[in-house]
C-alpha cells in the first residue's frame, strides 16, 4: 500500500499556523559551516496582527522550547499585558529570571528572516530578539555571561544604554 504524500508547500504550512493559532513559528536548523557558526533559531511571523507586538526571534533553543516562550509571550500580550520593548524586565520567565527583547533591524538581518519577509511580501515588518539568560542569570551582553553560550545566543537585537 503507497502512504498519501502529504507534501505541502512551505508557505501554505505558514499560512495555516497563521489561521489556526494566530501565528506561526519558523524553526531554522544550525549552520556549522558559516563563518562564525550560526545556531539553530526560531522566529515568530504574524504576532502584530494576532496580539500587536513584534515578532519575536530566540537562539539557542529546540523548537519545541522556542515555541513555548514565544507562546508565552503571545499569551501575555493576548491577557492584556504590555511587554516592553528594550528594557530588561523581570516576571516573564519562570524564577524571576530576567530578559530582554531587543530591537533587530531588519534591512541588517534579512537574510535570517527570509520566510517571514516572503509572508510579508516585502512590507516593513518589526522583529525583536527575546534574550534570555544563562543559568548563572547573565544575560548574553553581560560580562559574567556564559562564554560558550555567546555562540548559540548570538545578539542581533539593539541594546540601548
Amino acid at each position: 500500500m503507497e502512504l498519501p504524500d502529504f507534501h505541502i508547500p512551505h508557505a501554505e504550512k505558514i499560512e495555516w499556523m497563521i489561521e489556526t493559532n494566530g501565528w506561526a513559528l519558523e524553526p531554522v536548523a544550525a549552520d556549522p559551516d558559516s563563518n562564525p557558526p550560526m545556531p539553530s533559531y526560531a522566529y515568530s511571523i504574524g504576532m502584530p496582527g494576532a496580539v500587536g507586538f513584534p515578532d519575536v526571534a530566540v537562539f539557542g533553543l529546540t523548537p519545541v522550547a522556542a515555541n513555548g516562550l514565544v507562546t508565552l509571550v503571545a499569551d501575555a500580550c493576548r491577557g492584556g499585558t504590555e511587554i516592553p520593548v528594550g528594557v530588561e524586565l523581570v516576571g516573564l520567565l519562570d524564577n524571576e529570571l530576567r530578559c530582554l527583547f531587543a530591537p533587530i533591524d531588519i534591512e541588517e538581518h534579512a537574510s535570517f528572516f527570509t520566510t517571514a519577509a516572503s509572508w510579508f511580501r516585502g512590507a516593513p515588518f518589526q522583529m525583536v530578539q527575546l534574550l534570555f539568560p544563562d543559568r548563572n542569570g547573565f544575560l548574553p551582553y553581560e560580562a559574567g555571561y556564559e562564554q560558550r553560550m555567546r555562540l548559540a545566543q548570538p545578539v542581533l537585537g539593539q541594546l540601548t544604554d
